[in-house]
Parts: C-alpha cells; sequence; structure tokens
C-alpha cells in the first residue's frame, strides 16, 4: 500500500481522510511494514466501507487486514440504526461466527512427547475434517431448529459438554433472537451431516504449549503459565454459514437500490438494519452463531473423548471462546453519549476491557481473553483486551496472522508434502486429508503474526498475554 495515500496520526494508526462519498475516514492500525505489505484492496475497501449509510466514527482495519469480499478482512464498522444504518452480508462474511476456542488440559509438553504421534493419529481419526466433511451427529427438522435456537447450550444439553463450559463462551453460548426460519431449507441441508466438523482452507484443532508469558498477573487470571500444554479448535458455522451469507448478499443486491442506497461494490451489498431484508438477515445470521458455537462445543467432546482414552489425567477444561466473522448489538460511548450500535467485525475479533459486564464474571477483572489463530508452523497468541480499544475500535482487535497472499500463489510456490516434512523436523506434526490444502496454508503465506500481535498491543487494541506454539495441528 502508498503510504503518501495516507495521513499517519501516530506510529501504528494511519488514517483515509473523507473523500468523496465517504461519510466517515477509515483508520487502519498497523506498523510502517505492515502498511506498505498490505494490498491495495485494502485502502479502497475500506474506503467504500465508510461510504455506507449510518456509519459511526470510522471504519476500522486491524493490523491482519487483507482484500475480502466487500468489507476487507480485519475490517471493523459500527451503524446506527436511528441513522439509517445498515447490515451487510459482505461485513460478516460467509463463515459466519468463524471462531477460536482455546482448552486447558493441566498438563506439561513432556506429557505430550511422549505419545505425540499416537496423539496426532488419535485426533485425525476422531475429528472430521476437510472440505465437504461430515460427522457421525445427523439433524432432523426439528434438532436443526433446536440447535440453531441454543447454540452450544443445545449441544451441553445432548451431553457434549457441561455446564461450566457456557461461562466462557460469548454470549454464554446463545445468541439470543436468532430465527431458525430465516434460514433456507438450502442451508439447513447443508448442515444436517456437518455438526462436529472442522471443515478446510484455514480451519484446525491444534495442541500447543505455552512457549512464553508477557503478562503474568494477567496469564494467571486466566490460568496460563509456561510449559502448560493447551488446545485450539478454530472453525466456524461450515456450509449452513456460507449459504446464509450466498442467500442474503443476493437479497441484498436486489433490494439496495429500493431503499435509496448506492453501493460503490456490488459485494457491499447491504440492506437499513430496521427492514424486513435487515431483520431477516440479522435472525439467520445470529442462528449462524449458534450453529458456529454448538460446532466447537462438539469438537471439544469429541477432542475430550480422544485425551480420556490416552491422557486420562488431562482436564480439559474451557478457557474461553470468541468468535470473528460477527454483527452484533452492543452499546459504546461515542462522543461522551451511549448508543446502541449494530457493530460488524469480519475477521476481527471482540477485545472487551476489565470489567466489561459482557465478559465472563471470572476473567472480568482481567479483560476479556484475545485468541489470536497464526499458522500452523509458527505461533498463536492470547491477548486481553483493553479499555483503550473502546475509544479506538468499539472493542476489537485483529484476530490471525492474515493471508500474505492467495492460496493459489501459496500452492504455486510449495508442495503440501515438503511442508509436512520440513514442519515435522522442527516438531510440528500435522495430520490432513488434503496436501494441497496444507500448501494452501503453508506458514510462509501468512504475515508474520507477531508482528501483527505487537502492532495491536502498540496500538492498544488489545495487551499481548502469552505465545502459544503447536506441537500437532490437525488441518481442514
Amino acid at each position: 500500500m502508498d503510504t503518501a495515500r495516507l495521513i499517519r496520526r501516530d506510529e501504528f494508526t494511519w488514517e483515509i481522510s473523507p473523500r468523496g462519498k465517504m461519510r466517515v475516514p477509515a483508520i487502519l492500525y498497523a506498523d510502517e511494514a505492515l502498511i506498505r505489505a498490505m494490498d491495495e484492496k485494502v485502502y479502497e475497501q475500506a474506503a467504500n466501507v465508510a461510504t455506507l449509510p449510518g456509519i459511526v466514527r470510522a471504519a476500522y482495519a486491524m493490523p491482519d487486514a487483507h482484500w475480502g469480499y466487500g468489507f476487507p478482512i480485519g475490517g471493523v464498522a459500527a451503524f446506527d440504526p436511528a441513522a439509517g444504518g445498515v447490515v451487510s452480508a459482505g461485513g460478516v462474511g460467509f463463515d459466519i461466527s468463524c471462531g477460536v476456542r482455546t482448552l486447558h488440559t493441566g498438563l506439561q509438553r513432556p506429557d505430550i512427547e511422549a505419545i505425540k504421534p499416537v496423539l496426532a493419529e488419535a485426533l485425525y481419526a476422531c475429528i472430521p475434517c476437510g472440505v465437504g466433511s461430515t460427522g457421525s451427529i445427523r439433524l432432523n427438522a426439528r434438532e436443526m431448529s433446536a440447535m440453531l435456537t441454543d447454540g452450544a447450550r443445545w449441544a451441553v444439553r445432548r451431553g457434549y459438554g457441561t455446564a461450566e463450559d457456557l461461562e466462557r463462551i460469548e454470549e454464554g453460548g446463545r445468541m439470543p433472537e436468532a430465527q431458525p426460519d430465516e434460514v433456507s431449507d438450502q442451508a439447513k441441508q447443508r448442515q444436517r451431516d456437518e455438526m462436529g466438523t472442522l471443515g478446510s482452507g484455514n480451519h484446525y484443532l491444534e495442541v500447543q504449549h505455552v512457549a512464553r508469558v508477557f503478562e503474568p498477573a494477567i496469564a494467571a487470571a486466566y490460568g496460563l503459565q509456561e510449559g502448560d500444554v493447551v488446545i485450539s479448535i478454530h472453525c466456524g458455522s461450515r456450509g449452513l454459514g456460507h449459504q446464509i451469507g450466498t442467500d442474503f448478499m443476493k437479497k441484498m443486491l436486489a433490494s439496495a437500490e429500493r431503499y435509496g442506497i448506492h453501493l460503490p461494490d456490488r459485494e457491499l451489498a447491504c440492506a437499513p438494519i430496521e427492514s424486513p431484508v435487515g431483520q431477516s438477515y440479522l435472525g439467520a445470521m445470529r442462528a449462524g452463531i449458534n450453529c458456529a458455537l454448538a460446532n466447537r462445543q462438539i469438537l471439544t467432546h469429541l477432542t475430550r473423548e480422544v485425551f480420556r482414552d490416552l491422557l486420562p489425567d488431562a482436564r480439559l477444561t474451557l478457557l474461553y471462546d470468541v468468535s470473528h466473522n460477527t454483527c452484533k448489538l452492543e452499546e459504546h460511548v461515542v462522543d461522551g453519549v451511549p448508543r446502541r450500535l449494530f457493530v460488524h467485525r469480519k475477521g476481527a475479533t471482540r477485545a472487551f476491557g476489565p470489567g466489561h459486564p459482557a465478559v465472563a464474571p471470572a476473567l472480568r477483572a482481567a479483560g476479556q481473553p484475545v485468541l489470536i489463530g497464526g499458522t500452523m508452523g509458527t505461533a498463536s497468541y492470547v491477548l486481553a483486551g483493553t479499555a483503550e480499544s473502546e475509544a479506538r475500535s468499539f472493542g476489537s482487535a485483529c484476530h490471525g496472522a492474515g493471508r500474505a497472499m492467495s492460496r493459489h500463489q501459496a500452492t504455486r510456490q510449495w508442495q503440501g508434502r515438503q511442508v509436512v516434512d520440513d514442519l515435522a523436523a522442527k516438531g510440528v506434526l500435522i495430520r490432513s486429508p488434503s496436501l494441497r490444502g496444507v500448501a494452501e496454508e503453508a506458514p510462509g503465506a501468512y504475515k508474520e503474526v507477531g508482528a501483527v500481535v505487537d502492532a495491536a498491543h502498540q496500538a492498544g487494541l488489545a495487551r499481548k498475554v502469552a505465545r502459544l506454539e503447536p506441537l500437532i495441528c490437525i488441518k481442514g
């Protein structure tokens, strides 16, 4: 990206000043190296988001931002329904509520090293993954509706976990006001056999160890210390979420002119929040969130079963579960006045600070855990939300490393078999049904996650707490 087109507000804050039909500025958080490495489409898409009706304060891009569908991935924008604000399917994304949950194990790294190949094979055999993967659960119409209504709470009632899990999930494991009837039959059919599956792309289940702690007090509040083994699960709403996005992109595009919305890009299709189309999408999208929460809950149960058989002393308790790719109604203070806004986070994570009532009571004093997925060969991070991020990004932070090249470019540069062998030589075991998928997700295809996390930390979006390095990765 050409920095000459930006106004540099400080070392980690860059502004695209309003021009043309932009209603507000666009703000990008990153250091200079990350900004220069961003593709020009991030500039264009952030500026386009700033033209949408009812947008409040600014359109934001996180340090991991890259080109997405309509909104940049790593994009955050809040809209006021009282000012004609809109909701956009492209501003949520197709993998609705894709997110990360991290589990404690009570184990140390030597416990894993002793049986690492056996554990890798057992997890791979138990966790369905890959394109079109299906699980052992079959949902009839009644169970589908119950799952879409109650999310992880439905899963716990069906024996996939405990009530204690729900205390460590955003929204208590259930997104309110979901409307399963707004989800198309095609979307439900796609999901009927996909509960408890990872899917493909950048989704994974990783066994990790805590390699470094940066904030001992916060890490202690989160139950983390160096040497601990944890498990992170990254996945979303599978075929159902993708179909909801597809269905409503068409509806919003068809209705935009009727609502007097002039789109700078068809991929920004949206509808007024208070319109029938907007309300229908919100109901379906919330059902998609519940699908993702239930999916991660079932995967947690499957993982516990593997550990129960191989490492019976392990105690897999939930640290936290966070979603990206959502639109949520939240109260934020703007110019000293509380306002109820619909906050889109696409490839961005909620990062509420200490004391925020939405954070689980046991973690509230430390601030919300922000779980940052890295790459299968480098590291992931645990961060903590800050009070400062409320004013800087509506309480939002990055969600991962962010792609540095397309999947097609990655497959031209790397061979999956070589990636697997190189990582095995470094002590990271990869299990995947697709060597092409491994090549697409090669560590070099992503930005350096440490630089992204450092930028988020320095910009005040979230505080760096711990670095997690992979031991085993089950890759979709």
